[in-house]
């Protein structure tokens, strides 16, 4: 349950947001270098996609946790998944089937080649997992907590999993690929910085010192034609200053006034779309009473206005969140329509103390009190200056203490905040929820029993302590089926387990802070395009370098 510092998202992404949070005297005064090319449109592009705090150092190893953000822009995965959808979109593979819940099979996509003009086999695919699986460090999406082996039959690389085990193939397609011919030579792949990139994507290095560095197109990519972006310009330094001033096509920056900032800067062409990412929840331990009673977790979740607590959290740019733990309208597709509402908790006072009575409080004057009268009081944690969070839980309070609950909040250092979860040494805590837009990856770690077995360990989830043996049958099920339909059944089931269970309180979605200019280029994700998350880390920005056009002079 880890977020960035402004949108709640994973600290995985901390790097990305960080570099909008860069102070101005870093910054130099960069300007967008296309602003002199042909009528049309630029060919340059302005990007804040990475960070320098404060400088660059030369990093492009794909499987390296320090590496530059834009490495994924010359490096490409087998698959490429909409995290806010789940949609999937064939990238280095045109596909894959599943003959059988054990194994994946991978069609590696002809006419390929690497950067240095080599072609790019399924042979290079096998070397990829091989390689990862020799050094676990390198292992980032985790393939081999799934894969006994991989084999390469023609075209095709078979992927034979531990177990029955459905939902692992996306996890495999989300591998990044090297060229076995490059990285075979290389004595030390963990340490290997890999200065000068061999890669398969749209750029490759071009230009580099530690306060800024380039990417120029490469021209023999596999859909070169795609590519309409023949040179992004990565500054070290991108303060909010910098970006509203310097002319930056693409940003991915939470401004606390964004109508008034980026948008005024430039009214013809500068926009912006903020759409939800995972669910800021409160995540109550089910090891304690009340906290174990549905009813009192009932009688949180309708005592809530959560359309308040997100405007007073993210300042009105991002929704409440629905109690299924979907990101809507993001996945609308696979909701259950049968849940009332669309699963949005409406804050309802007397339903609230109705279920809170169930749980054995009542109201005395203005307090909430047990059966021996003893005051209802709680604490709900949540970290050290993550302001967004502290502003929806001071709201939290505010709601709870106005129906008689005595509220505490605690707010601990990021590293004792993540001890805490682990540990269970909470009575609620604020989290993340979901986000991968894969069902069976967000409602196993909200639920499943073999992250709540092994918390303390290595795992990752279910930090509420959520017991249900429904919802680990149902988990089991989803896990091996490879029927679409029964999938989709099956995940309709968990839905309501979230609404009806509350595993997890929801409160507002963690907003994706995508800030666009027009006067470049056009094409970019909107909430009436939603091809692709508006974040410049990871793989889905390969969607959206591939789908931009030339602005029209």
């Amino acid at each position: 349950m880890t977020r960035t510092a402004r949108s709640g998202r994973r600290l995985a992404a901390i790097a990305a947001t960080v570099a909008v949070l860069a102070t101005a005297a870093c910054s130099a005064p960069v300007q967008n270098k296309g602003d002199d090319s042909a009528a049309g449109g630029a060919t340059s592009m302005l990007i804040a996609a990475d960070n320098g705090s404060p400088t660059f150092d030369r990093n492009f190893n794909p499987y390296s946790s320090g590496k530059r953000n834009t490495t994924t822009y010359m490096y490409e995965p087998l698959v490429i998944i909409n995290e806010m959808s789940g949609e999937e979109t064939p990238w280095l593979a045109t596909g894959y089937e599943q003959p059988d819940a054990k194994t994946v099979v991978f069609t590696i996509r002809d006419g390929v080649k690497w950067s240095d003009g080599e072609p790019l086999t399924a042979e290079d695919v096998k070397y990829s997992f091989d390689l990862v699986k020799k050094h676990p460090e390198m292992d980032l999406k985790g393939a081999w907590s799934h894969l006994k082996s991989v084999e390469v039959d023609g075209k095709t690389v078979v992927a034979h999993l531990q177990d029955e085990d459905v939902p692992a193939a996306k996890i495999l397609a989300q591998q990044l690929i090297v060229p076995e011919h490059i990285w075979s030579e290389v004595k030390d792949p963990v340490t290997f910085t890999n200065e000068e990139p061999v890669g398969s994507g749209p750029y490759t290095l071009d230009e580099f010192t530690p306060n800024q560095y380039t990417l120029t197109k490469n021209e023999t990519y596999w859909q070169a034609d795609k590519v309409a972006v023949e040179e992004l310009v990565q500054p070290a330094a991108n303060s909010e200053l910098d970006i509203v001033n310097n002319g930056y096509d693409w940003a991915y920056a939470f401004m606390s006034d964004v109508d008034d900032t980026w948008v005024k800067a430039d009214p013809e062409n500068n926009t912006y779309w903020f759409p939800a990412g995972a669910a800021i929840s409160l995540i109550p331990n089910m090891t304690k009473a009340p906290y174990d009673n549905v009813d009192f977790r009932e009688g949180i979740a309708l005592a809530l206005d959560k359309q308040v607590i997100a405007d007073k959290a993210e300042q009105g740019y991002v929704d409440r969140a629905s109690q299924t733990g979907l990101m809507l309208p993001n996945q609308e597709a696979i909701l259950d329509t049968s849940i009332p509402n669309q699963g949005y908790v409406d804050q309802d006072t007397d339903a609230a103390l109705a279920s809170f009575e169930k749980a054995g409080y009542t109201k005395k004057g203005e307090k909430l009190v047990d059966s021996s009268g003893k005051p209802l009081k709680i604490t709900i944690t949540t970290p050290n200056g993550w302001s967004d969070w502290l502003q929806g839980v001071e709201q939290v309070k505010s709601q709870l203490t106005a129906i008689g609950i005595d509220v505490t909040v605690v707010q601990p250092q990021a590293a004792a905040y993540q001890k805490e979860l682990r540990t269970g040494d909470f009575d609620m805590i604020m989290g993340t929820v979901g986000g991968t837009g894969q069902p069976f990856q967000d409602y196993n770690g909200l639920m499943g029993s073999e992250f709540r077995l092994d918390i303390g360990k290595t795992a990752s989830g279910n930090f509420g302590r959520f017991e249900s043996a429904e919802a680990d049958d149902l988990l089991a099920e989803l896990k091996v089926t490879t029927d679409e339909a029964k999938q989709l059944e099956i995940t309709h089931q968990l839905e309501q387990i979230t609404y009806e269970q509350l595993p997890m309180i929801a409160l507002f979605y963690g907003g994706s802070w995508g800030l666009f200019s027009n006067k470049n280029f056009t094409g970019w994700p909107s909430a009436d395009d939603p091809y692709a998350s508006p974040k410049t880390w990871d793989s889905t920005p390969l969607l959206i370098l591939t789908h931009l056009k030339p602005a029209q002079g």
